[in-house]
């Protein structure tokens, strides 16, 4: 999709390393400590084709710094590396430090930045696209999921510590994002709900995509 809403906006996937053991743990049951690792390869590059599909820049934040690459992550890694995206590291002790952190530094070459975790494989070129519409008139936009967290948040303005107090992981997350940060003034946008793949049944869904 060529670049017509705003070329100057910045996509972000978010990312883990790759490693048995250590990602995409609540599908182990399911499929095995090394079928989940297949997973989370496979969604990883199935949310970084959708973003690149977008036709606006792509960089890839990975959870923390890593040396060498692990030898599961090569497949990725080069994928990056062959369409020619910048690689950083995530900075924050929690998930909201880690986003508004990124957001800060996006804004610094970008009028929006957006971020999108890699386990998000609903959200397609056009949903991006909605995305940074939304952000023409609003501070902050929001992809709800379907578990009451969100796919996708980005923003055109940040302020200090507007992602604290956050419970990460529940239920809430969606909810009390939105409270913290009408209270700091910044106006918010929700897309339509989406879905990521967190349980075996998100999993079986993504196999019908």
């Amino acid at each position: 999709m060529a670049q017509t809403e705003s070329p100057n906006a910045l996509l972000m996937q978010f990312a883990k390393w790759p490693e048995a053991g250590r990602v995409k743990t609540r599908l182990i049951p399911a499929l095995g400590v090394a079928g989940a690792l297949d997973a989370h390869l496979t969604l990883t590059l199935a949310v970084l084709n959708n973003l690149c599909g977008s036709g606006l820049k792509v960089q890839f934040w990975w959870d923390r710094a890593v040396e060498p690459v692990p030898v599961d992550a090569q497949e990725v890694v080069r994928t990056i590396e062959q369409r020619g995206l910048e690689q950083k590291i995530q900075q924050g002790v929690t998930l909201g430090d880690r986003m508004l952190e990124a957001l800060e530094n996006g804004l610094q070459s970008h009028a929006l930045a957006l971020i999108v975790g890699s386990d998000c494989p609903s959200v397609e070129p056009e949903y991006v696209h909605q995305a940074v519409a939304n952000l023409q008139t609003c501070d902050v936009v929001l992809g709800p999921s379907d578990d009451g967290g969100y796919v996708l948040i980005g923003a055109r303005r940040v302020v200090p510590h507007m992602l604290d107090g956050i419970e990460w992981g529940t239920e809430a997350v969606l909810e009390q994002t939105c409270a913290r940060l009408k209270k700091l003034g910044l106006s918010v946008g929700l897309l339509e709900p989406r879905w990521d793949v967190d349980e075996p049944e998100d999993w079986a869904r993504f196999q019908l995509i």
